[in-house]
């Protein structure tokens, strides 16, 4: 039996697809899928972006503990000296349009010497989000706490990391644990009186 005038079942299938196939297909000036360099320097782009805003994060906590504390500033700037190096060390090669505003802003401060290196910046006092302990050692207990978990997000860190900055993350997450073993240990000051 002759079908007059209608389109069979299978024609009508076969259009839809074609349709469907042409709709889904990427234009020729679209857009394409990042190919898989792309998406690993992304994402080792995103890893380094949060090691420096780990360490910055833990170089804003020095400073807040020294402006509100002064008098730890014997105990507490050679530390504060060390990790102002390790944000310089990881922020090395990043892009400057695309670095978080705490990661630079560390960054540049560990860049201005030694006298930087001293004297802690209001403006990063500022950013620190949880307000420093009126009592010189709860300050430092709590800046011990924030050593550790810099060293522990830059031991995380280390999975993903290309070999050579695994390295630096595994170095500067040894001296992050250092850090809160030296501000947990007795205040040599103290006990030699």
């Amino acid at each position: 039996m002759g079908r007059t005038g209608t389109i069979g079942r299978r024609a009508l299938l076969a259009a839809g697809a074609a349709t469907l196939a042409a709709c889904s297909a990427p234009a020729a000036g679209g857009p394409k899928a990042p190919s898989a360099a792309e998406r690993a320097a992304r994402a080792e782009l995103a890893l380094r972006r949060g090691a420096v805003a780990s360490s910055a994060g833990l170089l804003e906590r020095y400073d807040a503990t020294l402006a509100a504390h002064p008098a730890l500033a014997t105990r507490l700037t050679p530390l504060r000296t060390s990790v102002a190096s390790h944000v310089k060390a990881l922020g090395e090669g990043l892009p400057e349009a695309g670095a978080n505003n705490s990661g630079k802003a560390a960054a540049k401060q560990a860049d201005q010497g030694a006298e930087s290196a001293q004297k802690p910046s209001a403006a990063s006092s500022a950013r620190v989000s949880a307000p420093v302990a009126a009592d010189p050692a709860t300050a430092v207990r709590n800046l011990a706490t924030a050593a550790r978990r810099t060293s522990d997000a830059h031991a995380a860190a280390l999975l993903d990391a290309p070999p050579e900055y695994a390295r630096l993350l595994a170095s500067v997450a040894a001296a992050a644990a250092a850090h809160a073993y030296l501000l947990t240990a007795p205040d040599p000051a103290r006990s030699t009186r």
